[in-house]
């Protein structure tokens, strides 16, 4: 007689058939965390603006400082995926494109915005007919990324902590990296020391979210109980040591500051970090090849990063639908007949991110804006389950093997609800001043028409049938 997985057992109780294949190790589900949370081009993205707004060392101790809170979020959420086991890259391209065509003074192709918003709508449509396929595909891949991102740090950390600052010609200072403080206005328009600080932590926020992406797949995790928590704490683990170290090297190679951001320099002032290899590369070398390939690896890196965001989005939209949670959900919580994948779900998210890309054309802001609009619904959506552990009663928990006890619980998901809520409103901020058109973070605006959305809809309708999780199951094992 086959034995009952435990976190099967612990689905139907809940009131869940076993829909999707369980067929997910501990190993494969740290993998798709931690290529969700892609170290290397989450960190690469927003380093160049949180550098600007108040200089190196808000950059460098700001890591350290919000990996201090992420650890209590994740240790919050660890207890809640134990108890309940249910549900850049474009950017990065565009310089490659233009070092491998000639650099920005020497004629190379800097493609314009139309050009760049198709190559990201065709890169999400890789994605997902990737995620289409069995979740084995995606495991599969996202074993590579692993190994992709993880053995530049692993192997001697010679690609990037050791080489890079060995092959720059010049390297800062140690009072530089750690000590100096400075606002750059004639640039942000940002002349407030703590506003500064608080957009500087922007990258190191952004940075440490996905790894909640094992809670996602707990369906399909085997012991999901046991491994989903030792998944998302052995990200967040890899991610602080590992993340520090790839900042500090960025910045002790960094050659010229003020050059970094000059539109009229090699990478046309759009990506700092390209910047910094190339000035290291082609200091050294008389060549951009190694900063070239460096940053085909960052690419890399966003590529499997933004393939794990969509197979962890798909099982959301999939959850919600099963509890008919949002509109047309019996058409979204639909599996492919054969692989048993939510196909469907797929598509919408990739179809929403695709809309949600289109101010690409006219918006000079625009990456900020999505990573705004995407980490604050991201991370809002850690609030709920957390604050609710915080208030109910002990009696009303159902703890897995990952417990926390009553008061470690509560003084743990306090500081992870209110850091959590402090990460919502920095997120909204304006990152430019004078606000504008053109620099305006629109991810205010993007969330307010989405939740008056759903207000509406709960007014007209849902609030008529909807009555919270829907059970498919009567047996109780």
């Amino acid at each position: 007689m086959e034995v009952m997985d435990s976190a099967e057992k612990r689905l139907r109780e809940l009131g869940y058939k076993q829909e999707l294949k369980r067929e997910m190790t501990m190993f494969k589900t740290m993998t798709i965390s931690f290529s969700t949370m892609s170290l290397l081009a989450a960190s690469t993205a927003l380093y160049g603006p949180s550098l600007l707004y108040a200089g190196p060392a808000a950059l460098v101790w700001g890591w350290v400082a919000v990996s201090f809170f992420t650890w209590f979020v994740g240790i919050a959420m660890s207890e809640i995926c134990s108890s309940f086991p249910s549900y850049a890259g474009t950017q990065i391209l565009q310089v490659i494109i233009l070092l491998s065509t000639g650099t920005n003074k020497n004629g190379g192709y800097l493609v314009p915005k139309w050009l760049f918003y198709c190559m990201y709508v065709c890169v999400m449509i890789v994605m997902a007919v990737l995620n289409t396929f069995a979740l084995q595909v995606i495991a599969f891949l996202d074993i590579i990324s692993i190994w992709w991102q993880v053995r530049l740090y692993i192997i001697g950390g010679v690609v990037i902590v050791i080489l890079l600052p060995i092959v720059s010609l010049k390297r800062q200072p140690a009072s530089f990296v750690f000590t100096a403080f400075e606002l750059a206005p004639e640039s942000t328009g940002i002349t407030s020391k703590p506003y500064a600080i608080i957009l500087s932590l922007l990258m190191s926020q952004f940075s440490f979210y996905g790894y909640d992406a094992a809670a996602h797949l707990t369906e399909e995790t085997k012991e999901a109980g046991k491994n989903g928590p030792i998944a998302i704490l052995s990200t967040i683990g890899i991610v602080s040591v590992f993340g520090w170290a790839y900042i500090l090297a960025l910045t002790f190679s960094i050659q010229d500051f003020d050059y970094l951001y000059d539109p009229n320099n090699e990478t046309a002032g759009v990506y700092v970090p390209a910047q910094i290899l190339y000035d290291a590369f082609y200091g050294r070398y008389h060549s951009p090849v190694g900063a070239i390939i460096f940053l085909f690896v960052i690419w890399g890196s966003a590529f499997f990063s933004g393939l794990s965001s969509l197979t962890s989005a798909a099982r959301i939209v999939y959850a919600l639908s099963r509890d008919n949670g949002i509109p047309f959900s019996s058409f979204w919580r639909k599996l492919h007949p054969r692989r048993k994948v939510p196909a469907n779900a797929v598509w919408l998210s990739v179809s929403i991110c695709i809309i949600l890309g289109l101010p690409i054309l006219k918006v000079n802001v625009v990456f900020t804006a999505i990573l705004s609009i995407s980490t604050v619904g991201w991370v809002g959506g850690y609030s709920i389950p957390i604050f609710a552990r915080m208030v109910m009663s002990e009696e009303n928990f159902n703890p897995g093997p990952f417990y926390l006890g009553k008061r470690a619980a509560r003084v743990i998901c306090l500081v992870a609800f209110v850091w959590i809520c402090y990460n919502c409103i920095a997120f909204i901020l304006p990152t430019i001043y004078p606000i504008s058109w053109t620099t305006f973070n629109y991810a205010p605006i993007a969330l307010v028409v989405t939740l008056s959305l759903i207000m509406i809809w709960w007014i007209v309708d849902a609030r008529k049938w909807f009555k919270g999780p829907v059970r498919n199951i009567d047996v109780i094992v």
